[in-house]
C-alpha cells in the first residue's frame, strides 16, 4: 500500500510540474509574443488578393484601391519582413498605409516574398529566396507595370516601404531599380558590410531613401554589427544606421554635412533627424527614435515585446508618405 501512494504522489508532483511548466510558458508566450489585433478602420477601398506569374513561379499580392481612384494615382508597395505575408504587415502596420491611401488618392500592394523571405542584398541568411537566387527585383517591376496597365497608376510615382526584410528588400531596389521606384523607406534595416553583400551597385546614383530605425533594436543594432535574435535568424553583419543613411549619400555624391533636426514626439520620444541633399532631386534621410525597438513606430498596433519597445510615435506611415511626396515629380 505504501509503494502505491508514493507512486500516486509521485504522478501528482509530476502532473502539477507539467502544468506549470505548460501555465509558465503560456505566460511568457502571451506577455513576449502576443499582439493585440488593431480593428479595422472604415475604408473606401476593398482589398482583394491577387496572383501574378514572373519566370514560372506564381506570386501573390494583396491590393487596397480606394474608392474612385482617379487614373495616374501613386502607387505605394508595402513589403512585409522575414516569414510573414503582406496581409501580416498591412495589419501590423495598423492599416496606416489604407487610411492614408484613402486621404491622399494612391494605391496600396502588399506583395508576398517568396516562401516568406524576400532575396535582399545580404550574402547570409539560410532560405530558399536567397540560395535560388529569386528575381524579387524583376517580381517587383512586373507588379509595378501590370497594376499601371490595370488601374492606370503613374509609373512616375511608383514607391516602396518596407519593414524588417522588406527593409532590406526597399535597399535592393534604391540600388538596382532607381528608375523605376523614385523613393524608398526602410524600417528596422541597414545596409549589409561589405563582406556581407551581393547587390549591384548604381551606375548614375539611387532612388531618395528613407531609413527609420529605433536605437533599442534587439535584431539590427543601430549601431552596426551581427543581425540576428538570440542567436537565430543569422543574416551576417550591417552597417550603423548613420553608416547606412551615410553609404546612399556616398553613392548620389552628396559631400555636403547633413542637416540635422531634433524633436520630442507626444511621448516625449526623441527623433533625431540627418538629412543629406543634393539639388533636391535626390534625399537621403535617417530618423533614428530614442529607445525604439525593431517595426513600425506607428499608434495602433503594438509589436510583441519580444522586439523591443514600440514607439507609438512618430506615426512611421505618415512620415514615409510625406517623404514620398517630397519627391513627387513637379
Amino acid at each position: 500500500m505504501s509503494l502505491m501512494l508514493a507512486a500516486k504522489k509521485l504522478v501528482t508532483i509530476v502532473l502539477w510540474g507539467v502544468f506549470a511548466a505548460l501555465a509558465l510558458a503560456g505566460i511568457l508566450f502571451f506577455y513576449y509574443l502576443y499582439s493585440p489585433t488593431p480593428a479595422i478602420p472604415p475604408l473606401s477601398g476593398t482589398i482583394t488578393k491577387q496572383s501574378l506569374d514572373i519566370a514560372g513561379l506564381k506570386r501573390t499580392y494583396r491590393l487596397y484601391v480606394p474608392n474612385n481612384l482617379a487614373k495616374g494615382a501613386p502607387l505605394v508597395f508595402v513589403l512585409h519582413g522575414s516569414g510573414e505575408n503582406g496581409g501580416q504587415v498591412r495589419l501590423a502596420t495598423g492599416y496606416e498605409f489604407d487610411r492614408l491611401a484613402d486621404v491622399h488618392r494612391f494605391a496600396v500592394v502588399y506583395p508576398d516574398a517568396y516562401e516568406g523571405y524576400w532575396n535582399a542584398c545580404n550574402r547570409a541568411g539560410d532560405y530558399s529566396a536567397n540560395r535560388l537566387d529569386i528575381d524579387d527585383v524583376g517580381f517587383l517591376t512586373a507588379l509595378a507595370d501590370r497594376l499601371a496597365s490595370d488601374i492606370g497608376i503613374d509609373r512616375s510615382r511608383v514607391f516602396a516601404a518596407g519593414v524588417s526584410r522588406g527593409g532590406s528588400m526597399a535597399f535592393r531596389l534604391a540600388l538596382e531599380a532607381p528608375k523605376r521606384f523614385r523613393a524608398l523607406a526602410a524600417v528596422s534595416a541597414s545596409v549589409p558590410t561589405p563582406d556581407n553583400f551581393k547587390c549591384r551597385l548604381p551606375t548614375h546614383g539611387t532612388s531618395s531613401i528613407l531609413i527609420l530605425n529605433g536605437t533599442k533594436d534587439p535584431i539590427v543594432p543601430f549601431a552596426g554589427g551581427e543581425v540576428q535574435l538570440f542567436g537565430f535568424l543569422a543574416r551576417g553583419a550591417v552597417l550603423s544606421s548613420p553608416a547606412s543613411a551615410q553609404y546612399f549619400a556616398r553613392l548620389n555624391q552628396i559631400s555636403a554635412a547633413p542637416e540635422t533636426h531634433e524633436t520630442l514626439a507626444v511621448d516625449s520620444i526623441r527623433v533625431e533627424q540627418m538629412r543629406w541633399r543634393k539639388d533636391s532631386v535626390v534625399e537621403v534621410e535617417l530618423d533614428a527614435i530614442d529607445g525604439a525597438g525593431h517595426g513600425m513606430p506607428q499608434p495602433y498596433y503594438r509589436n510583441p515585446r519580444l522586439l523591443g519597445p514600440t514607439a507609438k510615435e512618430p506615426n512611421g506611415p505618415d512620415l514615409i508618405w510625406n517623404f514620398f511626396a517630397r519627391q513627387m515629380p513637379r
